[in-house]
């Protein structure tokens, strides 16, 4: 991060939008919406366990959501002693190297990282039991939060660790003599807790340090005492909001300038500051401009462009990003760059550009879990080497954790980079109530085709009687201009007549078949008229339900 940098932020009552913004393009957005959608990442809650799953090694724990926060055994903290006593195992030790992570909510080290479990996580917990737990992972879909006992409070420069007597320091922190100075510091803390000395930590005053340190476990043992006087579920500790977040993750000596767009905001960011950060006070602005903050940046425009399937490369080539519930696919095409000498030249070439494309469109649009990139296929093993190590090196900027594996000959990168909160197209879209999530819709000729088909089921359920076709009126352009052949073919075959209508509250996939004289229709046709799909029945305003006569393909 560069001093060419800007954080900005967005505020209005029912959401903020925080961006940064590096060497004037956008690198990183979070929003959060009104009170409802405000972030549970980091949230602490007293929770009851409320069923036990051995098959998965895991639980379903009430937090007090509409879904229950599933909780793995790995995430279960034996730092209560009692527990490694009655398994048999020894107390954990908090002497390991501090080479960990920043140690911010989302990058906070897993359970896994200080202890494993050998015990059944049947008997560790039992139904109804009330344990105090925190968010890990943000509701993502369908799926509701993931939490972990093993709880880590936030500061600016220090994430305080009350479960575990572990000492770190962030691994981004490259200066030997500095790494030795806050370990000795925080050794030199008498509470028993552990803590890791984040990022910001660089360079902060022993002072400074230990304030932080004292106020991270005042904060703790104020934690501890609403958790005994609460009845589960219940909150019982909530993570700063969006704006103060970003300014204690983000905001540091790197980012040149921090603008807010709304008073009160600004003023309680700058009460926050001048406890926390004083030095950074004279970055803070208020923005006073006519023009809205995101249009005066163009974040705007470009997050449109980051909701876009297909990315276009300078070259000429495209990048096209495609996200299903389980993982992401990225396929890499030379679209209309042709190069100009070879190519496995001009293949190299657009593989390049399109990691460097790939990597950072991962980090704006915080893509998360399994991630399978296509490059374009190349012969020489040097050049497959080199793409994957230029990838490899850009990721090291995103503060996700990314894992990354050697391109395959087929031109397959496979990595993981980890997602705790939902991503830019969850936050802002949500599945087209239209086609139902599926991206396609049937062709017209389709279409016109099972119309015809369905035509028939008429037919011979009311012999010799009129029928009536009613769809949409592009269908019923075509199947008049195009099918009018097949239409007439039709009405000689059954000895009938077809009247088609126009109906512009008809779905594009769906069409309804009605005889003629209403006195014919009987409990049959009001089967065919009313029959649920999907456990729907057909209307306007479900016409993305079409009747039985008309159900989807498949």
């Amino acid at each position: 991060m560069t001093t060419d940098s800007q954080l900005l932020i967005n505020y209005r009552g029912y959401e903020t939008r925080v961006a940064l913004v590096e060497n004037g393009e956008l690198v990183e957005f979070q929003m959060e919406r009104g009170a409802k959608g405000a972030g549970l990442l980091g949230n602490i809650y007293k929770g009851r366990v409320l069923r036990i799953l051995p098959g998965l090694q895991a639980a379903f724990v009430d937090i007090g959501l509409d879904k229950a926060a599933f909780l793995y055994v790995d995430d279960i903290s034996c730092a209560e002693r009692e527990f490694s006593r009655l398994l048999g195992r020894a107390d954990p030790e908090g002497d390991e190297e501090g080479d960990l992570e920043d140690g911010s909510p989302e990058e906070s080290p897993e359970p896994s990282e200080f202890e494993t479990h050998s015990a059944p996580i049947e008997t560790l917990l039992t139904c109804g039991q009330e344990i105090l737990v925190q968010v890990s992972k943000e509701p993502i879909g369908r799926k509701g939060a993931r939490v972990t006992t093993l709880v880590s409070i936030a500061g600016r420069r220090l994430v305080l660790m009350p479960k575990v007597s572990h000492l770190g320091v962030s691994r981004r922190i490259e200066d030997e003599d500095e790494r030795r100075r806050l370990r000795e510091l925080l050794e030199s803390d008498l509470s028993g807790f552990g803590f890791i000395a984040r990022t910001m930590a660089e360079g902060a005053s022993d002072y400074e340090i230990k304030c932080e340190a004292s106020f991270l476990t005042q904060l703790w043992e104020k934690i501890e005492k609403d958790a005994s006087l609460a009845q589960a579920p219940a909150l019982v500790y909530q993570e700063l909001d969006a704006s103060l977040k970003a300014v204690r993750d983000i905001f540091t000596d790197q980012v040149g300038s921090l603008v807010i767009d709304d008073q009160d905001q600004y003023e309680k960011v700058k009460n926050f500051l001048q406890a926390f950060a004083p030095e950074l006070l004279p970055a803070l602005t208020l923005h006073q401009g006519k023009e809205p903050l995101f249009h005066a940046y163009n974040i705007e425009t470009d997050l449109l462009r980051a909701l876009n399937k297909k990315v276009w490369l300078k070259s000429g080539g495209y990048v096209v990003i495609e996200s299903t519930e389980a993982l992401t696919v990225v396929d890499v095409n030379t679209g209309r760059y042709v190069g100009r000498r070879n190519l496995e030249e001009t293949i190299l070439k657009t593989n390049l550009e399109a990691a460097k494309e790939i990597a950072y469109q991962l980090r704006l649009r915080n893509i998360g879990g399994i991630i399978v990139i296509d490059f374009i296929d190349m012969e020489k093993e040097p050049n497959r080497e080199k793409v994957f190590l230029v990838l490899q090196e850009l990721l090291k900027r995103d503060k996700g954790k990314t894992k990354a594996l050697p391109m395959s000959e087929l031109g397959l990168i496979e990595m993981t980079r980890k997602r705790a909160r939902e991503n830019i197209d969850r936050l802002l879209r949500e599945p087209c109530f239209y086609c139902q999530g599926q991206g396609f819709l049937l062709s017209g000729t389709t279409v016109c085709h099972r119309a015809f088909r369905e035509l028939e089921l008429a037919a011979s359920l009311y012999p010799g009687e009129p029928l009536i076709l009613r769809l949409r009126p592009s269908i019923r352009d075509l199947i008049l201009d195009e099918g009018r052949g097949e239409l007439e073919d039709l009405e000689k075959r059954l000895k009938t007549t077809v009247r088609i209508q126009a109906d512009e509250s008809m779905h594009a996939e769906s069409f309804a078949v009605e005889p003629l004289s209403g006195l014919a229709r009987g409990k049959k046709a009001d089967a065919l008229l009313q029959a649920p799909v999907d456990g729907k029945a057909p209307s306007p305003a479900n016409a993305g339900a079409p009747s039985s006569l008309n159900e989807k393909l498949g």
